[in-house]
Parts: C-alpha cells; sequence; structure tokens
C-alpha cells in the first residue's frame, strides 16, 4: 500500500516524521516539509513503518548523497542534509528527547563539537559472503539482515578502506574460507587489525599469514597501539575505543573537564582514554570495566604512562554498590544501554560532587537524567560532540552537580 505523506520533523532514529489517516507515518532518508510517496512496510494501530518510494516535493536545502550505497546500505543516515543542518537536527532532536521523555526544558545553550564529517572511522564491521565463487563485503541494508556489498566506504578512514579492497580482492580467489562471515577491521592509519566476528568455525592459521601478505600493515598481534592526543594506547582487538580518529582526543579533554581532588571514578573505562587524564588530576583515580581485557589493557596503559590507576574488573553497577567513600567526581561513559536504574540508584545514595555522563542515545540519557534530577542533582551543561556524522547517532556530554555539596 503506497500513499503520500507530508515529513512534519526529523526524530532520533534517522526518520521523518509525517501523519496519514490519523497514524504517525515514520520514514527515513527524507526530511522536513517534503511531499513524499511512501509504501507501508510495517504498522501497528497508530503508527506506520515506510520506505520512500518517490520525493514529489524534494527540500531546496537537500544535497546529492556522495556515496552510491546510499539509502540502500543501512551504516547512514544524512548523506542527503548539508552538513551544518545535521548538527542542527541533532541539537533539536536531543533537546526534544530530552523535554518529551525526562520534562527537562533544557534552554541553555548546546554547545556542538564537530570534526570532519567523512573518513572518520577508525573501526568497522563487515558482513561477507561467499557463494559458488562469489565474494561480497559489506553491511546490511536498512532495517535488514541482506548483505548489500561496497567497494568501499567514505565514513571509513584510508587505512580501513585499504583493508576493504585488499579482503575483496582476497575473496576472489578459491583459497578464502566461504564459513567467515563478519570480520572487524580497527586502525590507528599504519598497522590494521582484524578480527573474526562471527565465523562457522574458526580460521585457520594460515588465513591470518595470507591477511598478513595481502592487507597493508597487518598487524598479527592481538592489539595495536592507538595515539590519542598525548598518551599512547594499547587496544586488544575484544577491547572497545571511541571510533572517530579526529575527535577522540578532545572528547576525552571534554568528558574531564577542569575538575581536580582527592578522588575520582571512572566507571566503564575501557582501556583508559578517559582514565589518563583523569589520572592526571585526582589524587586516587578509580577505573571500573566488566571487560577483562579493557581492564588488562588499562593497566599497561597506566604503568607505560608511569600513572597510578586502581582497576576493577567489575559491572559498575555492582562495583557503586559496595562503595561507601566520598566521590569528588564521577565520570561515566557506559555502553548504549545507559546507567540503568541500579546505577542511578546507587548515585543518589553516594552523592559525588560532580558528575559528568557520555551517552550516544538521547532516550536512554533522558531516562537516566530524569532520575538523576529527581535524586537532586543539577544539570550544569549539556554539549554534542559529533562523534557520528551522516549517522542519527547523537553523543551528548552531560555534567551535573550535587547542589547540597557545595
Amino acid at each position: 500500500m503506497s500513499f503520500p505523506v507530508e515529513i512534519e520533523k526529523l526524530v532520533y532514529g534517522g526518520q521523518g516524521l509525517g501523519r496519514w489517516n490519523g497514524k504517525v507515518v515514520l520514514t527515513p532518508f527524507v526530511l522536513p516539509g517534503e511531499q513524499v510517496i511512501v509504501e507501508a512496510e510495517k504498522h501497528t494501530a497508530d503508527l506506520v513503518h515506510a520506505r520512500p518510494l518517490a520525493v514529489e516535493a524534494p527540500a531546496e536545502w537537500r544535497v546529492p548523497p556522495p556515496c552510491p550505497y546510499f539509502a540502500r546500505c543501512g551504516g547512514c543516515h544524512y548523506q542527503h542534509i548539508p552538513y551544518q543542518r545535521e548538527l542542527e537536527f541533532k541539537r533539536a532532536i536531543l533537546i526534544e528527547t530530552l523535554a518529551r521523555l525526562a520534562k527537562i526544558q533544557w534552554s541553555d545553550p548546546v554547545e556542538i563539537v564537530a570534526g570532519e564529517p567523512w573518513a572518520y572511522r577508525n573501526r568497522a564491521q563487515l558482513r561477507l559472503r561467499k557463494q559458488r565463487g562469489r565474494f561480497e563485503i559489506g553491511y546490511f541494508e536498512w532495517g535488514s539482515h541482506r548483505l548489500h556489498p561496497i567497494d568501499s566506504c567514505p565514513i571509513s578512514s584510508p587505512g580501513i578502506n585499504r583493508a576493504i579492497t585488499a579482503l575483496a580482492r582476497m575473496g576472489k580467489d578459491r583459497r578464502f574460507p566461504d564459513f567467515v562471515r563478519e570480520v572487524e577491521l580497527f586502525t590507528n592509519e599504519r598497522d590494521v587489525q582484524l578480527t573474526v566476528l562471527e565465523a562457522v568455525h574458526p580460521p585457520a592459521r594460515r588465513f591470518f599469514e595470507w591477511c598478513a601478505a595481502e592487507i597493508e600493515g597487518f598487524c598479527q598481534e592481538p592489539y595495536l597501539d592507538y595515539p590519542t592526543g598525548a598518551d599512547l594506547f594499547r587496544v586488544g582487538s575484544r577491547s572497545f575505543f571511541q571510533v572517530n580518529r579526529f575527535l577522540d582526543s578532545l572528547l576525552a579533554k571534554l568528558a574531564v573537564g577542569e575538575r581536580t581532588g582527592e578522588t575520582a571514578l571512572d566507571l566503564y573505562s575501557g582501556v583508559g582514554l578517559l582514565s589518563l587524564p583523569l589520572a592526571r588530576r585526582f589524587s586516587r583515580l578509580v577505573a571500573v570495566d566488566s571487560s577483562r581485557s579493557a581492564c588488562r589493557d588499562l593497566e599497561f596503559n597506566a604503568q607505560r604512562a608511569g600513572l597510578s590507576v586502581e582497576i576493577h574488573h567489575s559491572p559498575a553497577d555492582r562495583f557503586l554498590e559496595t562503595w561507601s567513600g566520598p566521590i569528588d567526581f564521577l565520570l561515566a561513559d557506559p555502553p548504549r544501554a545507559g546507567l540503568g536504574p541500579s546505577l542511578t540508584a546507587s548515585l543518589a545514595r553516594l552523592r559525588p560532587r560532580a558528575m559528568t555522563l557520555v551517552s550516544c542515545d538521547p532516550a536512554i540519557l533522558a531516562r537516566d537524567l530524569r532520575a538523576l534530577v529527581e535524586a537532586g542533582f543539577r544539570m550544569n551543561s549539556l554539549k554534542i560532540v559529533d562523534l557520528f556524522p551522516q549517522t542519527y547517532h547523537i553523543e551528548s556530554v552531560v555534567e551535573l552537580i550535587d547542589p547540597e555539596s557545595g
């Protein structure tokens, strides 16, 4: 079933919102004010998810996407929007989401920190398929698990694209294993780390030796060294690290800020992107992460930098349940699931003097902020660090203080 709809606004998730026959219609790859013919793909009593068939009245500021795979590959959502407008949309979506879900009416400025909008990704997860001698490498299509093959990716770094080209060349060789389904590439632009994420069974050692011969800079160690700002981080193949090679050090600077004191906690510390600068500003820095690999990397990175960091391998919520001392500053950069009720309840009990939360999902951020604001904390600043240009993801940095602590 197809029908016309006028797009009212963009909402989180990369979709435009319109209305038809009393129902909300969500459609990707459209812009506010556009008249679009859409086709319903799934619907409920009051919501229709649709795909665009034709833009009959395009916005005058719509731009041609530079990537030939845009609107088919599911990796990007905003290549049809001039970058400055993309940033403005993200600001509006963040403010609207906080107001709607957390009842937080933020009227102060929202600083936006942006970098290069292309070739920024240092990490990519790629699907592979080899059938009847035909090899394809790429990403899932929008809203599906169908593989869309690519030759290159304009938001990925040159190192990632060189590796994609090499893998595509290798895939034409009969030696390439057809049981490898997904790989992850990570690069510092000198070395390239390849991790097999999904396979029917592990590839033999000779596959990785072949990769070393074909992929420029292929790293045969289980980690690589990644320079960021004044620090050098060992990043293991199973450890998290920020994906934007232009903004990772700036994110750390904004999140850590200028605060100093006795005791600071870094929850979800990873390999130490935020821990190392914190350790230079506080007498005692306690870092917590549930990943054993990340904790090992952080220990190595702190020792190499000559810094003292107390490292705890533990889920953050469980760790805070046992903490009883004062906290001058707490920094949390959780995964997409956010802090959650247990952790926010512990923060309400412990009353850190100041906190900074880093979040990549406005709806989850709104949930956590609502609990913290209701517990008496006050938002002091709200920033966007655009780590994911051309996509709907919004990386927010929120500073909160406890007014009762003075």
